[in-house]
């Protein structure tokens, strides 16, 4: 892969400077040459290169909002790209993810369709590979592993024998997630004897992306304003540290505020018993982080949006106290700080992957952001406690790849490093609520996690 430096210096032998992304995109084709074409086709009054001057990439970063900082871009989940949800784009929003999801595992080997496998007797005892979504996951009285495969051409029942090498991955296999799967089908046609699962996950190559100048990001969640849990004096402590620090970016995955109707009996757990409210406080506490800091806001399942998943931006009407530094954007988004990709996701979907796989736990967030990026989606699973939306298309695939996946929800830090991605949760900023107790989740408040952009190193601080 060519070196960021190496294609900055080109582009200043023109006397030409060159966003970020336009490196990133240059590095990541491999292409010497493009750097030439690139110089050689735009307007002659060009200061800067940016993403509209190449065609390849403008598409994948419309909507995308350049704000008057050039170092920092909202890629996808800018407020208001959120179209209208209808029941029947249900059969399109999951034909998208197979066609999608499915694509990345048939770049890698020949698949062929289930109809075709299960129509001809050629195919019997001969080895091949499909590619298809789970639907029912189950264990045989043997110990076996069998899974429901569906493509658009036909289903079959797939068979993992606990003997074999596949078993291992095969045991954390859930519903609705796309696969890939090589082995022969049964002398009767029936079943599909699998011993070897892909999925298709972030490649044994991937290269994170580091930014050639200095600059820091704080990533935090959860901060739940309005709750008789919040922990002030923790937040009082963040402020006085970020005035006196390096941080240009703040970026908060969720759960702004304690919401109203969240759960039952909360109404007894509020010190700010209304909406309007909820979000007034939180916008002046936003107004003593320092204006130099750019600050990304994005909702979560305790927000004023729909609980169905991908959630739009905080509405304009709760907005009117928060800071002219501050930038709503929807969830999930990614965010490119200066040229680093940071894919914001609140997580609520940990809630599902923690039930379905086995030895996951709210102890392991690390492992559940790790799950999300194998299976290149933020949330597989439909029909559970996590509301996905009848959107068109799949927004909660992953992609492109980022460089850091950062979430919330769970409320206990947990940071991860997986092929070249980070998985960072700080945690949140409210102590143990009456429902935590219960179900005995041991929270991590008052915590943040600061990112390097240049090195991609982070530390974890406690404010309490």
């Amino acid at each position: 892969m060519l070196d960021a430096e190496v294609i900055v210096e080109k582009f200043l032998e023109t006397k030409l400077q060159v966003h970020p992304e336009v490196v990133r995109f240059i590095r990541e084709q491999n292409d010497p040459s493009l750097i030439e074409k690139i110089i050689s086709s735009i307007p002659v009054d060009t200061i800067v290169v940016s993403v509209h001057h190449i065609p390849a990439i403008s598409g994948e970063c419309d909507g995308a909002r350049f704000n008057a900082d050039p170092h920092i871009e909202i890629i996808s989940g800018l407020g208001g790209t959120q179209g209208s949800t209808n029941i029947d784009n249900y059969l399109h929003l999951f034909r998208d993810r197979y066609q999608k999801l499915g694509g990345i595992i048939k770049s890698r080997f020949n698949a062929m369709p289930i109809e075709g496998l299960t129509s001809s007797k050629r195919y019997l005892n001969v080895e091949c590979s499909l590619v298809g979504m789970t639907g029912e996951v189950r264990t045989t009285t043997n110990g076996h592993r069998l899974i429901d495969l569906e493509d658009t051409t036909g289903k079959i029942s797939v068979l993992f024998n606990k003997n074999n090498d596949g078993f291992k991955e095969a045991v954390v296999l859930i519903p609705d997630e796309v696969i890939g799967v090589r082995g022969t089908l049964s002398g009767d046609g029936r079943i599909f004897f699998a011993d070897t699962l892909y999925r298709p996950d972030i490649p044994h190559n991937n290269a994170p992306f580091k930014s050639k100048f200095p600059g820091k990001a704080a990533l935090i969640s959860d901060i739940h304003v309005g709750s008789n849990t919040f922990l002030e004096e923790a937040w009082n402590n963040f402020l006085e540290w970020l005035s006196k620090s390096e941080i240009s970016y703040l970026l908060v995955a969720g759960d702004l505020v304690d919401g109203i109707g969240i759960y039952p009996g909360q109404e007894h757990e509020l010190c700010i018993p209304n909406i309007y409210a909820q979000y007034a406080r939180l916008g002046e506490m936003f107004c003593s982080v320092p204006k130099r800091i750019k600050v990304i806001l994005s909702p979560g399942n305790h927000d004023v949006v729909r609980g169905a998943e991908p959630q739009p931006a905080i509405p304009e009407e709760f907005r009117k106290k928060f800071p002219d530094n501050c930038t709503f954007v929807e969830n999930p988004a990614i965010i490119s700080l200066q040229g680093v990709r940071v894919l914001m996701y609140h997580g609520r979907s940990i809630d599902d992957l923690i039930g379905l796989i086995p030895g996951a736990s709210y102890q392991k967030g690390g492992n559940m952001m790790e799950a999300m990026l194998k299976r290149r989606h933020l949330a597989p699973i439909y029909g559970r406690k996590t509301p996905i939306a009848a959107n068109y298309d799949d927004s909660l695939i992953i992609n492109p790849i980022p460089d850091v996946i950062h979430t919330g929800h769970i409320h206990i830090s947990a940071t991860t490093e997986y092929r070249g991605v980070i998985g960072i949760n700080a945690g949140t900023w409210q102590a143990q609520t009456a429902f935590q107790k219960q179900m005995n989740i041991q929270p991590t408040p008052g915590k943040a996690v600061v990112l390097d952009l240049q090195t991609l190193s982070y530390d974890m601080l406690d404010f309490n």
